[in-house]
């Protein structure tokens, strides 16, 4: 039986709608998917290393599939790169440059005064409110590649209307890793519009 580990995205949880329509399709197709709580329920003190903990913690060394939203496509890629383990990938908009493109979206002035305070009010889209964020998650994020060099075959879903992760970011990884196949849905970051569409060639690829 396939094992897949849902990977959900930064400032969301896994019970985000997508991690439970893949969930619902994957575990209908035979797998076992489980989605992970990235942040622990500590998301203040959230980091990359953190989070690949978990993602280490659940697959426990043995044969596992990942997919990953956003920054969890992100964490994916990192962690198939360090871990031949995992079989294959589907990753949706994944958030390559996590920590290096913060100072672009933000300014050198806002994350000036988050290294100053230690601290970041953003959004949390699963809980619906604000929260902070420590400075931690750009610092220890800065120590990680752009483009991690997996090798796995993987397919990628990206949304060309995206303004939250550019599509050219997926377009540039896949020009360089002939295992990586990349689609581009006519859609914004979330793609909510396109799981219909795309569930069909998730479930096939990752449970063939």
């Amino acid at each position: 039986m396939t094992r897949i580990l849902y990977l959900h995205g930064f400032a969301s949880g896994p019970a985000s709608n997508k991690a439970r329509f893949f969930s619902r399709r994957l575990e209908a197709a035979g797998a076992r998917v489980a989605a992970l709580d990235l942040a622990r329920g500590d998301f203040e003190h959230l980091t990359i290393s953190g989070q690949l903990q978990v993602v280490e913690q659940a697959a426990a060394g043995e044969p596992v599939a990942l997919m990953g939203s956003s920054m969890g496509g992100y964490l994916a890629a990192l962690y198939a790169a360090l871990h031949p383990e995992v079989t294959r990938l589907v990753l949706l908009a994944p958030a390559f440059g996590f920590a290096r493109r913060w100072p672009e979206s933000l300014g050198a002035e806002a994350v000036e005064t988050w290294r100053r305070t230690g601290w970041m009010e953003v959004f949390h889209y699963a809980e619906g409110r604000q929260r902070a964020v420590s400075y931690a998650l750009l610092e220890d994020g800065a120590q990680y590649e752009d483009y991690p060099d997996f090798a796995q075959p993987a397919l990628i879903f990206h949304g060309e209307h995206d303004d939250v992760v550019p599509v050219e970011l997926s377009r540039r990884f896949v020009a360089g890793h002939p295992n990586a196949a990349l689609e581009i849905v006519d859609s914004g970051h979330e793609m909510l519009n396109v799981l219909e569409s795309i569930a069909p060639k998730v479930t096939e690829f990752l449970t063939a």
